[in-house]
């Protein structure tokens, strides 16, 4: 108890003495005083030497925790690698990895990216690095990121393991700048109805977005389904010009406020691409911040259809603020109000671990199997512009509860997946299927429609895992078959075709989360009447 005392003492007195900390000092005398005198007194008296750097991060890391759960500390050495994934791009080689029994694999090779240019494709074996070997010396993904990533413009030599070459191939890749792309699917999900799923609120997602967004409407799509299952958030910003698409003018998006910050409306601001046509927006348990907003601002001014689960429920807004060491701290600055009033901030006055332990804990309390578990106290009752009852408290509730099947799960099938055993036997065989496959199958939809893992697949698949170490169970298989046959297909199509056809797959008959076909069913039902939407 002192220890920790201590740290969170050291951590105020050096935030306090940053002037490049754009946070409001304390100015508190005795405070500052008594602060600097301790910091004093420990670097002349204390009995062993002191890294003094490393008991200051340990004491902002300690002081951050008392905050709240999204107050964080983030090291220089680690900031631009954090930053990454909102920014849209990083420099590097631009593949996707998995690395099974100390071998690396290509899961993928980014389309356009210099790995993809210069025909580095999905199931080669990475196994030297500029002549290093790193094959079989247990490396981690950091240590494959750290050899591949580099500014742009810079080399490296790899060599390669490629089935039906009989030595290695040599590659020369050429760094350069690679996308991260935020819109993971987007097709005719029916002959009116498109789908665009977005995985984060990132710097390029609104360009992303509207780009699929005019395909689809070419395409002939009326209604629209969003997925932001998943999605933990991003920039403000951009959850606010999402929103501003659906929204018409001048309707409030989202507002925030905190102690030291006014309260700050934000309206939609011009036409949006579809302010016209239903729209439904499929949220879960790991929907969090920007799609709350997002999902918030359709259900308060009745735009659209939530489906799904109660969402993450993260409504805390925070500020980056430079340390002048170059390390920074994400400061939670205000909490965001949807346009009903709604805090949708779950609690989180038991502490962090508890805070994050929540989400895990909703199935164990039936949360995500039964609707009738969810109990929402009258305090947190909100209403939509069209007097539709909704509620804040923790998260987004949506209109249309979707539970998951646990019926269908094994500890077999949870092997498969975390061994990357489907991952990498799927690579394996549309390696040496692709011609076959595609000429069988020209189109995402054929396959979706006409291929099937059958007996001979499946036992090739157990062989497989059973060389790579996992026992088979044919009671684990039993259960599993349809969850494992439905897995393995998609990522056979996302091989030979790309992370959209994943989805295209996965949604049509997914076992587990049905909340894609409720979305389909409710835009060819009376569910928007029933539940009072806006005529759109």
């Amino acid at each position: 108890m002192h220890l920790r005392h201590l740290t969170l003492i050291l951590a105020c007195s050096f935030l306090a003495s940053q002037p490049k900390a754009h946070a409001q000092q304390d100015n508190d005398p005795l405070t500052t005083g008594k602060l600097s005198s301790l910091m004093y007194h420990i670097d002349r008296m204390y009995v062993d030497d002191v890294d003094k750097n490393k008991l200051v991060d340990a004491a902002i890391v300690s002081m951050l925790a008392e905050l709240d759960p999204h107050s964080i500390y983030i090291p220089k050495e680690d900031l631009e690698e954090v930053n990454e994934p909102l920014k849209g791009n990083f420099e590097g080689v631009g593949i996707q990895f998995n690395i099974i029994r100390d071998t690396i694999y290509v899961v993928d090779a980014i389309p356009g990216g210099p790995s993809e240019r210069i025909g580095i494709r999905a199931g080669d074996r990475i196994i030297t690095i500029d002549k290093e070997n790193v094959a079989g010396v247990e490396f981690k993904n950091t240590d494959v990121m750290k050899r591949l990533r580099g500014k742009k413009g810079t080399k490296v030599d790899v060599a390669i393991l490629r089935k039906g070459e009989p030595e290695p191939l040599d590659f020369t890749i050429t760094r350069d700048k690679i996308p991260i792309f935020s819109v993971e699917a987007s097709y005719m999900a029916e002959p009116n109805v498109g789908y665009i799923k977005v995985s984060r609120f990132s710097a390029t997602t609104m360009k992303e977005f509207r780009e699929k967004l005019g395909e689809l409407k070419a395409a002939g799509m009326k209604d629209l389904i969003l997925d932001l299952q998943g999605n933990g958030g991003g920039y403000l910003r951009t959850a606010i010009e999402m929103a501003d698409e659906f929204l018409g003018d001048r309707k409030l998006v989202v507002y925030t406020e905190g102690r030291t910050s006014p309260r700050e409306d934000t309206y939609a601001t011009k036409e949006g691409l579809f302010e016209k046509g239903r729209l439904v927006v499929l949220v879960d348990e790991g929907s969090a911040s920007a799609s709350e907003i997002v999902s918030g601002a359709i259900q308060d001014w009745d735009r659209g259809l939530i489906v799904g689960r109660r969402s993450f429920g993260k409504g805390l807004v925070q500020r980056p603020v430079m340390l002048s060491d170059g390390s920074a701290v994400r400061l939670t600055v205000s909490r965001y109000f949807t346009p009903s009033g709604r805090s949708i901030q779950k609690s989180y006055e038991e502490g962090v671990e508890a805070y994050q332990r929540e989400k895990s804990e909703r199935l164990a309390k039936g949360e995500l199997t039964t609707a009738d578990s969810i109990h929402m106290a009258d305090t947190v009752k909100y209403f939509t512009m069209n007097k539709r009852v909704v509620y804040g408290g923790g998260g987004i509730m949506p209109d249309v509860f979707v539970p998951i099947d646990t019926t269908q799960s094994s500890e077999y099938f949870g092997q498969l997946v975390r061994k990357g055993i489907l991952n990498t036997f799927a690579i394996a065989k549309v390696d040496e299927l692709r011609d076959r496959w595609m000429a069988a199958y020209p189109t995402v939809a054929a396959f979706g429609r006409d291929f099937r893992v059958d007996e001979a697949l499946g036992k090739e698949l157990q062989a497989y895992a059973t060389k790579e170490g996992v026992t088979f169970s044919e009671a684990d298989w039993n259960r599993s078959h349809d969850l494992i046959a439905l897995r393995l297909k998609a990522l056979i199509a996302r091989d030979l075709w790309n992370t959209s056809a994943y989805w295209q797959v996965i949604n049509a008959d997914n076992p587990v989360d049905r909340s894609f076909q409720k979305a389909v069913e409710a835009l060819s039902n009376d569910t928007f009447q029933r539940l009072g939407m806006a005529k759109q």
